[in-house]
């Protein structure tokens, strides 16, 4: 039995958590961290990760960027491991994180979607043979309008394993409006939408003469994000300090 401490348990992905947590048999929540109203939970809420006195394996973060480093060093203290969702991460934080994870076990990932990190997976070996044989590789990514970052993350992660797989290749082009010339070769050009309620939407296209061949993922409800999170919170609990990201959990579970 995995016990999990719900940091952020107030907000909404913390809420959907939380429900997909409760018929589990493999894990628990069995306290939750927030400075808003306590709500109505199953588990104990406290108003800070000091307050909380629950025994846990494994803290879940899904709060805000202002509140990580304070995560981060709490972490360290008690030697937590740490499954860590909350994305727009400064520079600073991103080496802070880095720096945590060599004193206890930290996961962290654009998107915590099991089908978006098995995406990651498969464009490696697709990159090698369509981009290898010079298809033109463009992202598409679509989101909701309260969106405030763009691109996604996630179409940077997908970019990024594109690019990898190509030993750095490509360079991105995320607007074409400003520059009137021919597309070059060795870019990976990507696109921003933002309207309505649209959850999430990502399409990696390959295009080549005479064929086009498409990676799709599309997310119906957060609830894709909360399952990942726990999983990630199983695998992570009672692993040695380190970075770890969704692509150990796959395999793991593979």
């Amino acid at each position: 039995m995995t016990r999990i401490i719900m940091h952020g348990c107030n907000g909404k992905m913390g809420r959907v958590i939380t429900g997909l947590a409760e018929p589990m048999t493999d894990l628990e929540i069995v306290a939750g961290v927030d400075i808003t109203d306590p709500g109505i939970h199953s588990y104990p809420v406290f108003t800070s990760l000091e307050a909380c006195d629950v025994e846990a394996d494994v803290i879940v973060d899904f709060a805000s960027a202002k509140a990580v480093d304070h995560l981060l060093d709490y972490c360290v203290a008690k030697k937590m491991p740490l499954v860590l969702c909350t994305t727009g991460l400064s520079e600073d934080q991103i080496k802070k994180i880095e720096e945590a994870s060599r004193q206890t076990a930290i996961l962290r990932s654009y998107n915590m979607s099991l089908g978006i990190n098995m995406l990651l997976k498969i464009l490696q070996d697709a990159a090698k043979v369509l981009a290898g044989a010079g298809f033109d590789v463009e992202i598409v990514e679509k989101h909701h309008n309260q969106k405030v970052d763009a691109p996604s993350g996630t179409a940077i992660a997908l970019a990024d394993s594109v690019n990898e797989a190509m030993q750095g290749q490509y360079h991105y082009r995320y607007d074409r409006s400003s520059v009137r010339e021919k597309r070059d070769t060795k870019e990976i050009g990507i696109s921003s939408v933002r309207g309505g309620s649209i959850v999430g939407e990502h399409d990696v296209i390959f295009a080549g003469p005479d064929e086009v061949v498409t990676f799709s993922h599309t997310a119906y409800s957060k609830a894709v994000f909360g399952k990942g999170a726990l999983e990630a919170a199983k695998f992570l609990a009672g692993k040695e300090s380190g970075l770890y990201h969704m692509a150990d959990v796959i395999e793991a579970n593979s």
